[in-house]
């Protein structure tokens, strides 16, 4: 990876780094416009196996070369590689990448466990090189919001958390159900985010868990199956209690619930979506029986992460230690098969 801080030309401006996209399917070619738009990078090369997929990708970044496979990818002279594959390659495609010198943007998880994780990360450090996980509802106004009421101590010490994600349709494409590929079902693919949320925005740590695991209305056979329903306590390191609920094709009556709510000793802040919405959030603030709206739609907020990530790449950021907190992300989900089985 070339010091783009030493590219800096007469006019000041940064060079554009040359980014690879390795899966370029509907979130690859997401996160690739949205960094394109803000012209954060340049597109150099796209590796996809699905040829329909790879051409819509070029109408994207026409100059961009459309390679066989990492390996190719990486022979590009790459400053930074966005990953959009199947769970089960993310940890070892984001090592090739970071022991070649590479930055990279990862889709969650990052790893399928705490294992997988710590060892990307470790890669990271190692050759001090930029990763960053696509953890976009951090990046929504709505959140934003509640983490300035938090950080504020508005609501005071907060000793109550209500989580949910539910989503009434749950993936399209087959390995998402393979939890030997994906690493588990909808606490991997939904609860990742609520417990990265949680634990992100009170800076804690899991002390506790008690969870239950559902494949079509009845217990979890091994970890072999990927859930389609879970329900999980936590108790975080702070004596907060969390309660988790995430489910795939729940009959909930719209296309997605979807709450993140924190309760104080004084007030109270949530995040919901709208309308069963994916992508329209509102945040409020409790206090006895009154509410306050502190964010609502429109708010464009879906590739946010990703340009994030670009604008660090472009200004050469090196390795940032904040990835840290995944690993504690994910020896909770790891916490939470392990108290299912």
């Amino acid at each position: 990876m070339t010091d783009l801080l030493l590219q800096r030309g007469a006019s000041s401006e940064l060079r554009r780094p040359r980014v690879g996209f390795l899966g370029v399917g509907w979130i690859g070619r997401h996160r690739m416009a949205a960094m394109l738009d803000a012209g954060r990078v340049e597109a150099v090369a796209v590796a996809e196996p699905d040829p329909d997929m790879a051409r819509e990708a070029l109408v994207l970044a026409p100059d961009a070369t459309v390679c066989a496979d990492l390996d190719d990818l990486l022979a590009k002279d790459l400053d930074g590689l966005v990953i959009a594959t199947p769970s089960a390659l993310h940890a070892d495609q984001a090592q090739r990448a970071l022991d070649a010198g590479v930055a990279v943007f990862c889709q969650k998880p990052l790893g399928r466990n705490a294992q997988e994780t710590e060892a990307a990360i470790a890669a990271a450090r190692r050759a001090n090189r930029l990763l960053a996980v696509d953890l976009s509802y951090r990046f929504t106004a709505a959140v934003q919001a509640l983490k300035t009421q938090l950080e504020l101590g508005v609501m005071g010490r907060i000793h109550a958390v209500d989580l949910t994600f539910h989503n009434a349709y749950g993936p399209d494409k087959p390995w998402f159900y393979d939890a030997a590929l994906s690493g588990g079902g909808c606490v991997m693919d939904l609860g990742v985010h609520l417990v990265d949320l949680c634990l992100w925005l009170l800076d804690d740590a899991v002390a506790g868990v008690e969870a239950h695991l559902r494949r079509q209305g009845r217990p979890l056979a091994g970890r072999k199956e990927a859930e389609d329903y879970a329900v999980a306590t936590l108790i975080l390191k702070s004596g907060a209690v969390v309660r988790l609920a995430c489910s795939w094709r729940l009959p909930a009556g719209q296309d997605a619930v979807i709450e993140a709510a924190f309760y104080g000793e004084r007030g109270g802040a949530a995040l919901r979506n709208l309308g069963g919405s994916f992508y329209d959030f509102e945040a409020t603030a409790f206090e006895g029986v009154t509410r306050r709206v502190l964010a609502s739609p429109p708010d464009d907020w879906g590739g946010r992460a990703a340009q994030a990530w670009a604008q660090a790449l472009a200004e050469g950021k090196r390795y940032d230690p904040e990835v840290e907190r995944l690993v504690e992300v994910a020896r909770t989900l790891d916490r939470i098969y392990a108290a299912a089985a």
